[in-house]
């Protein structure tokens, strides 16, 4: 029954609980808030600590023959790359006869293809002027370029067409010999041979004209293509706004760091594993949530904060004050990451106790007696756990106390027998949230609730355990021991007689309640 119900608890239970993530990241909002002010003053800091270079900017259009209509830009990117070598730069330095290397001087501009034909050109220098004198002769140093290995290709090509017509030609003598002044009437016999050289001859003679043909045309279309390639935009300074340049940056730092601020803080998050809901940290610590309240703070709060903040602790002081009036067994306030709150609900639930009759705090917290400092004399007292037990029985005794890593376990049961933890959220882990719920049940000190201090205002979860044996047994074990005077409770054989269920649900620590239970 325990095994089927663990395995599909197992199997129900999501990977990662969105809404605890999107809860846990919106508390650690003071991060990302920060990250992204940091990223928005950065941004603006370095547009304006760091501004832009002189810029001066041209456009060039480029004729390529191998121009299609569905070219892909390939041969513009090959110009751009064409632009970005040591010749065209050092060809450009020499029009400035500057003695700057060329390798130097490629760190200073880059070209951008805007289409299949047009070129744009961005340089930088030390000044407006100096930069566009260096737009200018980047610009012409690669229309000359591109202007001499277009003349080239067109003599290379019209060369090698010439070439084949003079072939050609050679062959159409050696045939013109061979034919000499014969005909296919003149001599029958050879006229299959005459034939055959007759219609040659022609091949070769169309063939001429053909490469003839290609080769003017070869040499007269380079000057429609150089007369194509030139400068369209000339160089020119490129403005800088800079509001605009530190507004542009503010924003760009702002989202960056928006964007890692929720992303460290997300990562954080699953990574830390601390619950946050309510209904996680009941279930981990196997005990209701039965108040919340603010976190106690250093600063001065508004008047609105404090009258809401006084008023939640009125109703958390009645309501722990109802819990303790009605055990018959000291109870004590153990705190998990919020020492400071602990200590002022433990001094506000004495004073309440305190006019029903005598209250002691036993003190196990270090802030708890700089918090009863100032307080009117002749309230509750305020003794350490050593000086406890010179305390007469008949005093109430209300132990405060911690359960953080390194808490010493079995000093515990001196601050009481019961307990409620007092816990920050999202400060303990689920594997603390476990041990603690673990040690407490193995000291045999069960949890009355749990007080949950800095919850999430938008959280609508529900931190009532419903079905745990455990607090049904401490809620029947309570009330034998109040109707017994004080005496050993019997809710073994409650169980044994039937008015209490027997089954109970895998997650249940449970806590044995008498000592036969124990033994």
């Amino acid at each position: 029954m325990t095994t089927s119900t663990t395995s599909e608890s197992s199997a129900a239970a999501p990977l990662l609980d969105l809404q605890a993530l999107v809860v846990a990241v919106r508390r650690r909002r003071r991060l990302w808030c920060s990250l992204a002010l940091l990223g928005l003053l950065v941004g603006a800091a370095v547009a304006v600590l760091r501004p832009p270079p002189p810029t001066a900017v041209t456009k060039v259009l480029v004729a390529h023959k191998e121009d299609q209509p569905n070219d892909t830009g390939t041969l513009i990117r090959t110009d751009v790359e064409l632009l970005q070598t040591t010749r065209i730069a050092d060809k450009a330095l020499q029009s400035l006869k500057s003695p700057e290397l060329p390798e130097d001087f490629m760190r200073d501009y880059r070209g951008t293809g805007l289409t299949n034909n047009l070129l744009q050109i961005d340089v930088t220098g030390d000044s407006d002027a100096e930069a566009v004198a260096r737009a200018k002769a980047l610009a012409d140093a690669f229309v000359a370029d591109h202007v001499r290995r277009m003349q080239e290709a067109a003599k290379a090509e019209a060369k090698a067409l010439r070439d084949q017509r003079d072939r050609m030609r050679d062959e159409l003598a050696q045939v013109n010999k061979a034919i000499g002044g014969r005909s296919p009437e003149s001599d029958p016999k050879a006229s299959a041979s005459i034939e055959s050289h007759f219609a040659h001859r022609a091949e070769l003679t169309s063939r001429i004209a053909d490469f003839e043909q290609r080769a003017e045309e070869a040499r007269m279309g380079t000057p429609k293509l150089i007369a194509g390639t030139q400068i369209v935009d000339a160089p020119r300074a490129v403005q800088h706004s800079l509001p605009r340049a530190a507004a542009t940056n503010a924003a760009i730092g702002l989202v960056l760091g928006l964007v890692l601020g929720l992303a460290v803080a997300a990562i954080g998050t699953v990574v830390a594993d601390r619950p946050v809901l309510r209904r996680e940290i009941a279930a981990n610590l196997g005990a209701s949530v039965i108040a919340e309240l603010r976190r106690a703070s250093y600063r001065p709060a508004g008047l609105w904060q404090r009258r809401r903040t006084r008023a939640a602790r009125e109703r958390l002081t009645a309501t722990l004050a109802r819990t303790v009036r009605g055990s018959a067994e000291p109870v004590s306030l153990l705190e998990l990451g919020c020492a400071r709150s602990t200590s002022v609900i433990a001094l506000d639930l004495a004073r309440a106790l305190a006019a029903e009759g005598p209250v002691v705090v036993i003190d196990d917290l270090p802030g708890l007696q700089r918090a009863n400092r100032g307080q009117k004399p002749g309230g509750p007292a305020v003794v350490s756990v050593e000086r406890a037990v010179a305390v007469p029985h008949q005093v109430r005794r209300l132990g405060v106390g911690s359960v953080a890593p390194g808490t010493a376990w079995t000093g515990l049961q001196d601050l009481g027998t019961q307990t409620v933890l007092v816990v920050r959220a999202g400060h303990g882990s689920t594997a603390w949230l476990h041990t603690v719920a673990r040690q407490l049940a193995d000291l045999l000190i069960p949890v009355i609730g749990v007080v949950l201090i800095d919850p999430d205002p938008r959280d609508r979860t529900d931190g009532t355990l419903w079905d745990g044996l455990h607090t049904a047994l401490r809620g029947h074990n309570e009330r034998l021991a109040r109707q017994n005077g004080g005496g050993t409770s019997h809710a073994f054989e409650a169980v044994e007689e039937g008015r209490l269920p027997t089954e109970r649900p895998s997650w249940a620590v449970r806590v044995p309640d008498t000592d036969q239970e124990a033994r």
